[in-house]
């Protein structure tokens, strides 16, 4: 099993090549269990198989029914969009199996993914000590961050490890931050938005309304929702949260990549006090999964929270002064190192190409919004602060919009599947592949007449 087969390896570079040219790349269609269990059936047994075979099986069997979310007509959820750099170093992370949990381990790596941190800071706004690793996605992200502030704050309180501690969040947060919150032992302070934005000021009253704020520890905003791309009050609550002692947290898991668009920058105002921050690169930076940036303002809170003892690790905390060990900056142990491909996309193409993608997304959600506002029977129910545009077809119900979302589906039309907005069922376009085009967009609204 561990020796060099040139054979399999040509096989599978073969398809990797015809997989990577694929222009474009193709919808594809969920698939039907019991035919997937009759293609699978007696595969893995006591013998092998020939690899070409199951190669082929994969290709024709399941391939098919693994919906591309980097397909340009892929424009529900958060679609994905990885460059081809991307990708095939993402294939040399694999193979080279590298253990990205220590410096002692894996220095040279870490160091490439920590200059992509420092770029990401920087754009933020944050100070030079500002740090931390790549994880697997925001939840795992949000996840780390706020145990860091759980805990960083029962210490400069003199709590204790069961003593009540909430965090405020918007009733728009995202439901890994509910989720997180509820795993941590957090009780959630709930502040209502006005227009679906958290503000400075609604947190303010919150707090004064509270019967006992001296519990609430930190607070969640969010830099771009993911329904519709709002973009918090962020200098406003950050604001508040150094009035009342809170941690600031930064959900940017979707809309952080904003940041390197000019357009849009100004939106972002007030990030640089955050203490914690997210951004997703398999989101909307072209980073293959599974990518989150979790960055610090000060990575030493986060190490004294996460920082794993255990006799057989102590050869990693050696106190050299060049030591970042990822493993110290999050829940996790055993990591791949998952911001290679990032780094050596962004030093192939540049900075600027990647400002250049993010704007193409940001152009095609305000001319989509337009085409809609000028339609009769359609209606734009907010204009997109980023790259999503939610609207609705006059006269729809939601078994409309679900019957609509089939018909796309199965023409390979488009994947746009409905969502909800203010107990209503809704259209919405993600946009994030920067070879989606205007022409794609009229062919998906003109199946709404």
């Amino acid at each position: 099993m561990h020796t060099y087969d040139p054979n399999l390896t040509d096989l599978v570079f073969a398809y990797m090549r015809d997989r990577l040219q694929l222009d474009p790349v193709p919808l594809d269609h969920p698939g039907d269990k019991d035919k997937l269990d009759r293609a699978l059936a007696g595969l893995i047994g006591q013998e092998g198989n020939d690899p070409a075979e199951v190669l082929r099986l994969y290709a024709e069997q399941l391939a098919p029914t693994v919906i591309s979310c980097d397909s340009p007509r892929f424009l529900s959820f958060i679609p994905a969009a990885p460059t081809k750099a991307a990708l095939l170093f993402d294939m040399v992370v694999s193979c080279a199996s590298i253990q990205g949990i220590s410096w002692l381990e894996a220095s040279g790596a870490i160091a490439a993914e920590n200059q992509v941190l420092r770029l990401i800071a920087d754009l933020a706004g944050l100070p030079a000590q500002a740090g931390g690793c790549f994880v697997s996605g925001g939840s795992a992200g949000n996840l780390s961050a706020l145990v860091v502030a759980r805990d960083t704050a029962r210490r400069k309180r003199g709590l204790g490890d069961f003593d009540r501690v909430r965090i405020a969040v918007s009733d728009q947060a995202h439901s890994s931050i509910g989720n997180t919150l509820r795993i941590i032992g957090v009780e959630p302070l709930v502040v209502a938005t006005a227009d679906h934005r958290l503000t400075g000021p609604a947190l303010r009253e919150a707090l004064l309304a509270d019967p006992d704020p001296a519990n609430v520890i930190g607070v969640v905003a969010t830099a771009g929702t993911t329904n519709a791309g709002i973009v918090d009050d962020l200098a406003g609550v950050a604001e508040v949260a150094s009035e009342y002692g809170l941690w600031f947290h930064v959900d940017g898991a979707y809309g952080g990549a904003g940041l390197f668009a000019p357009s849009v920058r100004h939106k972002y105002a007030g990030i640089e006090h955050a203490d914690s921050f997210v951004v997703d690169p398999h989101k909307w930076l072209f980073a293959p999964f599974d990518c989150a940036a979790l960055v610090y303002r000060d990575p030493h809170l986060a190490k004294a929270v996460h920082t794993q003892d255990a006799s057989y690790l102590d050869v990693l905390h050696t106190g050299d002064k060049y030591e970042w060990n990822p493993t110290d900056y999050a829940y996790h142990l055993t990591r791949r190192a998952r911001g290679l491909p990032l780094w050596f996309s962004l030093a192939v193409h540049g900075v600027k190409a990647y400002t250049d993608a993010v704007e193409t997304a940001l152009t095609l959600a305000r001319d989509t919004a337009e085409v809609i506002r000028a339609t009769p029977h359609l209606e734009l129910i907010r204009d997109p602060e980023l790259s999503a545009v939610v609207f609705r077809r006059t006269g729809w119900t939601a078994d409309d919009y679900t019957a609509w979302s089939d018909r796309l589906l199965a023409g390979q039309v488009g994947f746009v599947t409905p969502t909800g907005w203010e107990g209503e069922t809704v259209a919405r376009f993600a946009f994030l592949h920067p070879h989606t085009t205007m022409d794609m967009v009229h062919e998906i609204l003109d199946t709404m007449k």
